[in-house]
């Protein structure tokens, strides 16, 4: 007894017997809280349970607990196991602490995969080396030595290929652009989604773009997400030589500042080129808002040119016909209770307009100085909360009008914007003061409908 208890073998033994169940019961137990977790680290855990405590406790219990020489074929094919199953939980490991776990937006989660590639090649290579050196006694130098002659007959047999996945390493060592990032090249505009070894992939929003590295590399182009905050949006757009430059240029920087993708805080501009030829810069969020910027400030652009009796494109408004004003003007008669003498005299003081759809009528806070009468279309009314939050009070249809307060000159009580192409009434302040003047009936209406939207502007807000 006593020679066994100073037998070298035994301790080693009795420290697998023990230590081996021991670690099983603590890893299971691990694995099964990072599951329930959803963690990342579950499959390197799961390696460590079931492959690397199991091997290094047989790789123990025949070296030391055997006496089996290492350099015995045996003890080398589980010694080469265990590296291999080691080497495989070092890249798992990596992986899930600084890849998968990665916060959304930071470096890591941005790294191009072809980075991935190369360090996962570099330590299997490392580690393969290693395996072969202190495991089977191999001569690693030779061993590179030779693959380095073969990788040069190689390279010149795939030089075209090699020269791809060369210039996308040097391409993403300079780091002109990063994953999220917008470009603007010869052959494509859009977002990089991915780099790997041959191409870099650019979604246009039309379909996927794949360039080739080389060719990127070789080629001029523009990062349009660089510097952060700094992307704008440049439309040129064409008026009548007779238009007043300083009216083009302000309703072009208000229409644009009205653009939902406009980015907050900064204010668009525009300047004439000459020749009726205008530019107008609006600073946009992201890249990825162009199209949807560009198509609201034409459309919209078209309808307030047309209120301004502005000549965009050299084109003039023929809409408010003197036989659609007189339709427009009996449509409306009931509502402001207008005798056919009335009517006769509104038509020197109404104009009928149109706005586009989601275009703004109404500005809350602002001090209307006509009232609009809708003749056709759909306005939605909505005032804005503490947070910002936009809330909707009511739609207005044909028959319904906004504006009421110019009458007691104060500030509207809420924003309105289209819904749909609406065609309004406008009519002036003063010819609005001298009818309700002669109609105290109609003064009290309309004082009972601003005070009835002032409790409902107000019930909205308190909702919210």
């Amino acid at each position: 007894m006593r020679s066994v208890l100073e037998a070298n073998w035994f301790y080693w033994a009795l420290g697998v017997a023990i230590g081996l169940p021991l670690g099983l019961v603590l890893l299971t137990e691990l694995h099964n809280t990072l599951a329930r977790r959803g963690s990342y680290l579950t499959r390197p855990v799961n390696l460590l349970r079931n492959y690397i405590l199991p091997l290094g406790a047989l790789l123990i219990l025949l070296v030391k607990g055997s006496e089996i020489s290492a350099e015995a074929t045996t003890v080398r094919i589980v010694a080469t196991g265990f590296g291999f199953v080691v080497m495989i939980l070092l890249l798992s490991g990596l992986n899930a602490t600084l890849f998968q776990g990665a916060p959304e937006g930071s470096w890591r989660k941005r790294i191009p995969s072809i980075f991935l590639d190369v360090a996962r090649f570099a330590l299997i290579a490392v580690g393969v080396g290693m395996i072969m050196a202190y495991v089977w006694g191999a001569n690693v130098g030779g061993l590179f030595t030779a693959l380095g002659v073969t990788s040069i007959v190689l390279g010149l047999a795939l030089q075209n290929a090699v020269g791809q996945i060369i210039s996308g390493l040097l391409l993403l060592f300079e780091q002109p652009f990063q994953l999220g990032d917008w470009l603007d090249t010869p052959s494509a505009r859009g977002r990089v989604v991915e780099v790997n070894w041959r191409a870099t992939h650019i979604d246009t929003g039309g379909g996927l773009q794949i360039m080739p590295n080389s060719v990127l590399a070789g080629a001029s182009f523009t990062n349009l997400s660089r510097p952060e905050s700094a992307h704008s949006l440049s439309m040129t757009t064409v008026f009548g030589l007779s238009d007043p430059p300083d009216a083009v240029c302000a309703l072009l920087a208000r229409i644009a500042t009205q653009l939902p993708q406009r980015r907050t805080g900064a204010a668009p501009s525009a300047i004439p080129l000459g020749g009726g030829e205008y530019k107008t810069s609006i600073p946009l969020r992201t890249p990825a808002d162009d199209g949807a910027a560009r198509a609201t400030f034409l459309r919209w652009l078209w309808y307030a040119a047309r209120r301004a009796e502005l000549h965009l494109d050299g084109s003039a408004d023929d809409f408010n016909t003197p036989e659609r004003l007189s339709k427009a003007v009996r449509q409306m008669a009931p509502t402001l209770r207008l005798s056919h003498t009335e009517q006769q005299e509104m038509l020197d003081h109404a104009t009928l307009t149109r706005f586009g759809a989601d275009e703004l009528i109404q500005v809350a806070g602002e001090v209307p100085t006509r009232m609009s009468f809708i003749v056709a279309g759909r306005v939605a009314v909505t005032v804005t909360g503490s947070d910002d939050a936009v809330i909707p009070v009511r739609t207005l249809s044909e028959g319904d009008f906004l504006g009421q307060t110019a009458l007691t000159r104060e500030g509207a009580l809420a924003s309105a914007h289209a819904l749909t192409e609406t065609t309004v009434l406008q009519i002036g302040r003063d010819f609005l003061e001298e009818l309700v003047l002669r109609n105290p009936l109609l003064l009290h209406e309309l004082g009972r409908i601003i005070d009835d939207r002032r409790t409902a502007a107000q019930r909205a807000l308190a909702s919210n």
